[in-house]
């Protein structure tokens, strides 16, 4: 459940961040009278994300075994995309998103009425579309491929992601009212390392449910089987299950998928940084010749 909790953690306090950014900078240059078209703009965007994700899970079980597991995988390779975006993304916008979004906020005020509640939908839309579909697959990979999971099976990780959006609105409300101070560029960094291995984990989970449909071959060539030392109902396995979407029995096709995702989104991801990091680095001060 730890996954889905950095997961709501991570994409409710981007949400949380955008949202008191929008906030702040009406109430500073005293607009307070657009703020609700700003409110109005969050709460469609969360009412149509929750929408999403009941209907992605009510919708499943109407389906057979094998068009759930085409659907789930396709599904879960464009949570994966989307994750790989968002974590370059937000890492390299998170010090000027700020100003971003204030510029937009400028241009909105002096347009149409419904432009401000147009940015707060898409800015907070954007998160909660990624998050329904990273909690969705998630979810399937916590309960396994049981047609008929238990209501205790299927809102752990549910509640998990909940937890997370509600530590992250607390977190951005006390950032807006400068009660707490985050490094924000080290908090996504790290935040956006480790969703690299999730995320390399639910492509591979992904993949194995492409396989189950008969779409990929490769479902009965394993690469190992080690679920006779590692058992997938024991704390470990669990741990390991829910975290990184690890299989003791695992494809050759998903084990290549899953290493050749981490070395390269990896080594991108790590390249950035260690550009990011030298461009803000002040220069070195000149020796005085003589």
């Amino acid at each position: 459940m730890l996954a889905n909790f950095l997961i709501g953690l991570r994409e409710g306090l981007e949400a949380a961040l955008v949202v008191s950014i929008l906030v702040a900078y009406l109430v500073k240059t005293q607009r307070r009278h657009l703020l609700p078209r700003i409110w109005l703009g969050v709460a469609l965007a969360v009412g149509v994300s929750v929408a999403i994700t009941l209907g992605l899970g009510l919708q499943s079980r109407q389906f057979t075994f094998k068009t759930q597991e085409l659907i789930g995988g396709a599904l879960s390779i464009v949570a994966v995309c989307f994750v790989t975006w968002m974590v370059f993304w937000m890492a390299g916008a998170a010090r000027t998103i700020g100003t971003q979004l204030r510029g937009s906020l400028d241009e909105a005020a002096e347009g149409h009425r419904w432009s401000l509640a147009l940015i707060a939908f898409l800015a907070v839309g954007r998160e909660g579309l990624e998050t329904a579909l990273i909690l969705w697959t998630s979810t399937r990979a916590a309960i396994g491929r049981d047609l008929t999971p238990t209501a205790e099976q299927t809102a752990e990780p549910l509640l998990a992601g909940l937890a997370g959006i509600l530590t992250a609105v607390v977190i951005g409300y006390l950032i807006y009212r400068g009660a707490i101070t985050i490094n924000l560029t080290k908090f996504f960094t790290w935040t956006g390392a480790f969703l690299i291995l999730v995320a390399a984990g639910v492509l591979a989970y992904g993949v194995h449910d492409l396989q189950e449909a008969d779409f990929l071959p490769g479902l009965n060539n394993l690469a190992f089987d080690v679920s006779d030392v590692i058992d997938p109902n024991s704390w470990y396995g669990t741990l390991l299950k829910g975290i990184f979407n690890f299989s003791p029995a695992s494809t050759k096709l998903e084990v290549a998928v899953w290493a050749t995702y981490v070395v390269v989104v990896g080594l991108l991801f790590f390249r950035s940084v260690r550009r990011r990091t030298a461009a803000v680095r002040p220069p070195a001060p000149a020796t005085a010749s003589h």
